[in-house]
């Protein structure tokens, strides 16, 4: 497997991010569309490939708070395959030094991925697009 993930500087790597994203939010999880798709043009969007096939994306964005990553996704027949955790790595690693507050809302299922970089669970599970979730933030 070769697994490569890059930040994404092309319109057609983009549209492949959407796609990734489409199939796995809105056709998997049934998120509905109108908020899958919002602050792209702020945000700063990642493409996991195995052997040139896209398989995964996640995508970071400063907000009021701080820098929040998000949209992690990955297609099913490559998970278990550390394609989220090369994501997670690569997407902390773009941001900025003086990102002092990094946090994310983690699906349940996923919170033991993050909690391996060091993530951990703040406040109420809450529902987001019909799925339960903790805020989790970044201890450095």
């Amino acid at each position: 497997m070769s697994l490569q993930v890059q930040k994404v500087n092309h319109p057609e790597d983009l549209d492949k991010v959407f796609a990734i994203r489409k199939i796995v939010f809105v056709d998997e999880q049934n998120c509905p569309p109108e908020l899958e798709w919002e602050h792209e043009d702020e945000s700063i969007h990642f493409l996991a490939t195995n052997n040139g096939q896209p398989c995964g994306a996640c995508r970071w964005r400063k907000t009021d708070n701080g820098y929040k990553l998000e949209r992690f996704a990955v297609l099913k027949d490559f998970r278990g395959q550390g394609v989220g955790r090369a994501l997670i790595a690569e997407a902390l690693s773009d941001l900025p030094e003086d990102a002092h507050y990094i946090y994310l809302n983690s699906q349940l299922d996923a919170m033991s991925l993050y909690a391996k970089f060091g993530f951990v669970a703040e406040g109420e599970q809450f529902e987001e697009a019909g799925i339960q979730h903790f805020k989790m933030v970044k201890k450095v």
